[in-house]
């Protein structure tokens, strides 16, 4: 595991990086929260029971994309466009860093600005 002041120093810079970037945080192999949050003055989709649910269900869904990096290479980032937010996730390690930008947000621009933070 990376330190944790290192990576909220991350989720610090993309939440700074487009001011379409509600949230950006990083979420251990078990589906916790150890580092960044929502940004300032933002408020919040869904509750924080859904927060746990979301996460834990992220960190599987990563692990399970690993299954086939030997035959396609290795997951990038992934990205899901929602009616309510654009939500894109990145391996960083073995955690997860998940950013939530609003749904207007440039999805061609922002992940590659982010993996060239997290690089």
């Amino acid at each position: 595991m990376a330190d944790i002041s290192k990576l909220e120093d991350i989720c610090a810079k993309i939440k700074d990086l487009d001011p379409k970037v509600r949230f950006a945080a990083v979420i251990n192999e078990r589906g916790r929260l150890i580092a960044g949050g929502m940004k300032e003055g933002v408020e919040p989709l869904e509750t924080e029971k859904d927060d746990e649910m979301l996460f834990m269900e992220l960190a599987l869904r990563v692990k399970m994309r690993k299954e086939f990096d030997r035959q396609l290479g290795s997951v990038q980032f992934a990205l899901a466009a929602r009616e309510r937010a654009l939500a894109l996730s990145f391996l960083h390690g073995n955690d997860v860093l998940y950013v939530v930008a609003e749904p207007d947000a440039d999805y061609g621009a922002l992940p590659k600005k982010i993996l060239k933070i997290i690089k």
